[in-house]
């Protein structure tokens, strides 16, 4: 029987493999081959591909596993967190973006309606393209891409008024009040299933399932909930991709996410790269050469004036302006939800046929420069930073920096750069051992609060020389970098060894492919906080099978000592345990309750402890005081709490008995 779907599949991964392992070769990103794949065997090309219909449907798929698996990485926790960047910075971005572009279009001579609608277009970036990218760079963690992600989360709920407003616009539909309010209800409802599905219905679902121990179950399981949840929220008039980015966050509050992630990973892959080559098979390359410089000039401008109104809503939030120029360079493309948003515009009349092919080649070639952009946008935010730093901007710094009290008298001191959790932590042990420190961060609002509490510590970005100089970094004696921007923390390095090359520098890190790269530009020492982690679990468990002390700190001294190379592999670790036979006890502590009766008010020898529950006592805390040296005729009272050693079942009936 033949399958012309097949044959058009065929054709599709065929093409896609050669295109990308010729550009892999030149370290160009996968995804811009599956672009120039699309454009090859799409119907503007090679035509190729029959099935062009169908294959649109199957990419979805990839959008669809793509939100899914990124809200798997996500908590519900992590996105309250980014409230802020969701509803301001987006509410801005998107805001100034329509405003701006309904302005320009409307003085072209169009009317407001097609001026607006245009605005809706220019408004949306690729949330497809920019987190697959971050996602591989180990970028999505870091603060320009968390603003990304908020902003981005933003468009794809605000995609939705926007498609239900446009045929009132062209004049087709009236009832306005009653589809926002529909609209509003049907978004509530969709947010409760969320949150009561994440907490109680699908951590119990998924434990039975585990609890089978059949990984096909399993994957169907969390394929099932992934598609169920993007099917409702697809009914309930919102956005597929943001029905599936709910799904992974239903899935995140559970502790087998990172199972289904592992699980659900190669289906995104295969998927996403069908999304991205049905989108290269959009171009129409006869129209993008006979108008190149219009397009390109359109380009030129969606670029620049996007990157800009993405900084800006950035700036708003008062992040650096490090972050502030990575997040605008990663949102300054059109994006996928764009054309689907312009079949709509198409058939009210909003939009014509030539501006629409003039979209869809602004918007792939803004597709097709992401790659890069976002490769090179750490480059060009340091060039920008260097080109457009001011007296103003460096008065404003002196002005927030004035006060700090005694600065100038710091010597053989710790500067700590950054305020967050570890930051806050080291600043306070180091206040109680009175070791001189002082702090960097450049958070605005956190320096003035701590100012006013006295705290040493400074407004800036440590990556410029000249706020480290206001550390008087020459004369510290250690310097910790607490950041989670791993692009920053190398700047930082940097400038700190063009500085000091006697400092000690010990870095914060969470993505253990940088710690090499950290110790290559000068760190002292990189700690993990995952693996630091695995070594405090492993060393109370291996300190509870009485692994001899001297063994254990040797162990964990060489695996920090090869920056935790032995255990990002499968060989075997650098230093042997030994074999031991490992005793057939523990040690623990139980209260003894007043209704104990078999042991509360007899002696020890009177209980008859040894004999009849098989533990030993060893000690007897009682009101506070320590009973060391245990005879036989030591009394058992309400309330000791009694240390006893005896194997697992010995040391339950003991248990059992006096609670």
């Amino acid at each position: 029987m033949h399958l012309p779907l097949l044959q058009d599949i065929i054709i599709l991964f065929g093409f896609s493999v050669v295109v990308v392992f010729i550009l892999h070769r030149f370290k160009i990103p996968s995804i811009l081959g599956f672009l120039i794949t699309g454009v090859l065997i799409g119907p503007f090309g090679f035509g190729l591909i029959g099935a062009i219909d169908e294959i649109e449907t199957i990419s979805e798929i990839g959008v669809i596993l793509l939100l899914f698996v990124i809200g798997m990485e996500l908590s519900l926790k992590q996105l309250i967190t980014m409230r802020k960047t969701v509803l301001i910075g987006g509410f801005i971005q998107v805001g100034v973006s329509v405003l701006l572009a309904s302005i320009i279009y409307h003085y072209l001579n169009f009317s407001w309606a097609e001026s607006v609608f245009v605005g809706f277009l220019f408004s949306l970036s690729s949330t497809a393209i920019v987190l697959k990218i971050l996602q591989d760079r180990n970028e999505i963690s870091e603060p320009h891409g968390r603003n990304a992600l908020g902003i981005l989360i933003f468009q794809d709920i605000i995609v939705v008024p926007m498609m239900l407003v446009t045929p009132i616009m062209a004049g087709h539909d009236s009832d306005i009040g009653g589809e926002i309010l529909t609209l509003l209800v049907k978004s509530v409802l969709v947010l409760v299933f969320t949150y009561v599905s994440a907490r109680y219905i699908v951590p119990r679902l998924l434990l039975l399932v585990v609890r089978t121990k059949n990984k096909e179950l399993f994957l169907l399981t969390t394929i099932s909930l992934c598609f169920t949840v993007t099917f409702i929220t697809a009914e309930a008039g919102l956005s597929l991709a943001l029905g599936a980015f709910l799904a992974g966050l239903i899935i995140s509050e559970s502790e087998y996410s990172h199972q289904a992630t592992g699980t659900i990973i190669p289906f995104k892959v295969l998927f996403t790269s069908i999304f991205f080559i049905s989108i290269g098979m959009m171009l129409d390359l006869g129209f993008f050469w006979n108008h190149a410089v219009i397009i390109l000039s359109l380009v030129l401008f969606v670029f620049i004036t996007k990157a800009l109104i993405a900084s800006i809503a950035v700036a708003v939030l008062k992040y650096p302006p490090r972050t502030v120029i990575l997040t605008g360079l990663a949102l300054f493309q059109i994006g996928e939800f764009s054309f689907i948003l312009s079949k709509v515009g198409v058939k009210n009349g909003l939009l014509s046929f030539e501006t629409n092919q003039y979209f869809l080649s602004v918007s792939i070639f803004t597709m097709f420069l992401t790659p890069f952009v976002i490769q090179y946008a750490d480059k060009i935010a340091s060039l920008l930073l260097h080109s457009f730093g001011n007296k103003k901007r460096e008065n404003a710094l002196a002005e927030v920096n004035t006060g700090t009290k005694d600065m100038h008298e710091l010597n053989n001191h710790l500067v700590i750069i950054g305020y967050g959790v570890n930051g806050v932590n080291l600043a306070k042990v180091a206040g109680h051992a009175d070791i001189p420190y002082i702090i960097i961060d450049c958070n605005i609002d956190i320096v003035r609060r701590e100012k006013q509490k006295g705290k040493p510590i400074i407004f800036g970005d440590a990556t410029e020389e000249h706020i480290l100089n206001l550390a008087f970094l020459e004369k510290a004696r250690i310097v910790v970098i607490a950041i989670s921007d791993s692009k920053a923390t190398k700047h930082i390095i940097s400038s700190i060894r063009t500085i000091s090359h006697s400092v000690h520098l010990i870095i914060r890190t969470q993505n253990i492919d940088q710690i090499d790269a950290y110790m290559e530009l000068g760190a002292d020492e990189v700690i993990s906080e995952k693996f630091e982690t695995s070594i405090e679990i492993f060393s109370r468990v291996l300190h509870n099978y009485l692994i001899p002390v001297h063994r254990l700190d040797s162990l964990i001294n060489t695996i920090r000592a090869d920056n935790y190379k032995s255990m990002q592999s499968e060989k075997n670790l650098p230093v042997q345990m030994g074999r031991y036979q490992l005793p057939d006890f523990n040690i623990v502590s139980v209260r003894i309750l007043a209704d104990s009766g078999s042991v509360a008010g007899k002696s020890i020898i009177g209980a008859d402890v040894r004999n009849k529950f098989g533990v030993s006592i060893l000690a007897i805390l009682r009101n506070e005081q320590m009973i060391n040296t245990i005879s036989p005729d030591e009394k058992l009272i309400q309330n000791d709490i009694v240390f006893i050693s005896g194997d697992q079942k010995h040391i339950e009936h003991f248990y059992n008995a006096v609670t």
